[in-house]
C-alpha cells in the first residue's frame, strides 16, 4: 500500500513538473514573440517629420497643429510596446486638431480631403498597435502609407502657394468666374468696353 501512494506521488509530481514546463515553455514562446514584434516595430517607425518644402516649413512657424503633429512624429518612443502604444494615441489626437484651424489660404476642399485621409491612416495605426496581438505587418504598412500621404499634403500646401504667386492673365479671373455658373458673366458681355483691354490689331 504505501508503495502505490508513493508511486502515485510520483506520477503526480511528474504530471505537475512537466505543466510548469509547459507553462514555462509557452511564457518563454510569447516573450519572444513580444520580442520580436517590438523589434520590427522599432525599425520600421519612422515618420518624415522634417518640412518637405519652404511652404511646409513657414507653417511649422505659423501653424500650431501642423508644428505639433510633425513634433509627435520625430519624438521615436524606445523602451516598450507600450510607449509605441501611447505615441500611436498622441498622434492620433494631435492630427484630430489639424482640421479644426488651418489657416485661410489653405482651407479649401483639397486641403480637408487630405487632411481626413492622413488621419484615417494615424487612426488605423492607433487601432492596430492596441490590439492583443499587433498585426506587425499591417503596422509597417500604415507608418509607409501615413508618410506617403504625408508627403502629399505638404506638396498640396506648397502647389496652392506657388499658384497663389502666379500673376493671373489678363481675363484669367472672369474665365474662372464664367466656369462657376451662379457667377457667369451675362449674355452681351464686351471685351473691349474694359479698362485693361487688349488692343484689337485687326
Amino acid at each position: 500500500m504505501p508503495f502505490k501512494k508513493a508511486l502515485l506521488l510520483a506520477v503526480l509530481a511528474l504530471l505537475f513538473s512537466c505543466a510548469d514546463e509547459t507553462r514555462e515553455a509557452e511564457k518563454q514562446r510569447e516573450l519572444r514573440k513580444k520580442e520580436q514584434v517590438f523589434d520590427q516595430i522599432n525599425r520600421d517607425w519612422k515618420f518624415a517629420s522634417e518640412p518637405a518644402n519652404p511652404t511646409s516649413a513657414n507653417l511649422v512657424a505659423t501653424w500650431e497643429p501642423w508644428r505639433d503633429l510633425l513634433r509627435e512624429m520625430e519624438q521615436k518612443p524606445q523602451s516598450s510596446i507600450g510607449a509605441f502604444q501611447k505615441k500611436a494615441k498622441a498622434l492620433s489626437e494631435k492630427v484630430a486638431l489639424l482640421s479644426e484651424n488651418i489657416p485661410t489660404p489653405y482651407n479649401i476642399p483639397s486641403v480637408k480631403s487630405r487632411i481626413a485621409v492622413l488621419s484615417t491612416k494615424i487612426n488605423e495605426l492607433q487601432l492596430f498597435m492596441n490590439l492583443d496581438q499587433i498585426p506587425v505587418e499591417k503596422v509597417s504598412a500604415l507608418i509607409r502609407d501615413t508618410n506617403t500621404e504625408l508627403s502629399a499634403l505638404q506638396n498640396q500646401f506648397h502647389e496652392i502657394t506657388r499658384r497663389a504667386q502666379v500673376k493671373q492673365e489678363w481675363g484669367e479671373r472672369d474665365l474662372f468666374r464664367m466656369r462657376d455658373t451662379a457667377r457667369a458673366i451675362p449674355d452681351g458681355f464686351d471685351p473691349n468696353l474694359q479698362p485693361n483691354a487688349p488692343e484689337n490689331n485687326e
